[in-house]
């Protein structure tokens, strides 16, 4: 008799699931402060200076490209750097083409283009435009 009561008592408990309601995870996870244009730029040159391989760089550009705004010119010159030293020519002619695709206007690429010609120079990169031009 034994046996069946402590089943039956097993049994008659109440399995009470919590979870949280929709809006309380939201709420939750916008806990984090807004990051400032200074403290972006800053995050991700560091992030270009320390990348070490081409899966790095790639993944920082993706995700530098990914916000709704346009890198500082000194994100992309160590993103370029980042692209030679780990050598591939091709990643470093596509930053330019993201930067072209987020602009607004051809005046802003222009704008970059003219900024950052030394680094071009330096490291021999060329745009889309320029390697396709004949």
């Amino acid at each position: 008799m034994r046996p069946t009561m402590l089943t039956s008592v097993l049994r008659a408990r109440p399995i009470v699931a919590r979870s949280v309601p929709t809006f309380a995870r939201r709420m939750a996870s916008s806990g984090h402060g807004q990051e400032t244009f200074e403290s972006f730029t800053e995050r991700y040159v560091a992030f270009f200076k320390s990348a070490e391989d081409l899966f790095e760089v790639q993944r920082g550009l993706n995700n530098c490209f990914a916000h709704d705004l346009v890198p500082a010119p000194a994100v992309v010159e160590a993103a370029l750097h980042a692209a030679r030293r780990v050598n591939d020519y091709a990643t470093a002619v596509r930053i330019f083409e993201g930067i072209k695709e987020k602009v607004e206007n051809k005046q802003q690429y222009e704008a970059y283009l003219a900024e950052l010609k030394p680094v071009r120079e330096e490291l021999g990169i060329e745009t889309k435009e320029e390697l396709y031009a004949n």
